[in-house]
């Protein structure tokens, strides 16, 4: 079973996305910063994280970096709102596969998921 680490500070956020990719038969896991997202993925070892660039404590940059070292094979989106399009690029840079501008439609992050995992 694949495994989907939802990290969001917005509680909203992470129970709609936990409810999509639940209903698709993943097995999903939630976390509201960076800290308790690193310990999931080192516990779980993730096959994707969704994950908000913007965040309390540790923003989502950093937890790219710490999750890629963890081990590369981890495929991550960012979720960012709009202008924050160097956060983006870096984002990438960084070894994101992609991202999403909220507020996203959660079909096409779905999608998003899916190809990832066939890829």
């Amino acid at each position: 079973m694949k495994t989907i680490l939802i990290v969001d500070d917005q509680t909203g956020i992470r129970l709609l996305l936990n409810e999509v990719f639940k209903k698709e038969g993943f097995l999903t896991l939630m976390a509201a910063n960076g800290r308790e997202a690193l310990a999931k993925a080192k516990e779980t070892q993730p096959d994707v994280v969704l994950l908000d660039m913007k965040m309390p404590g540790m923003d989502g940059l950093e937890i790219l970096r710490n999750l890629k070292q963890l081990g590369s094979e981890i495929q991550v989106i960012m979720m960012t709102a709009y202008g924050e399009l160097d956060l983006i690029e870096e984002s990438i840079d960084s070894g994101a596969a992609s991202y999403f501008t909220k507020p996203f439609d959660v079909f096409e992050i779905r999608e998003a998921v899916k190809q990832l995992l066939r890829d």
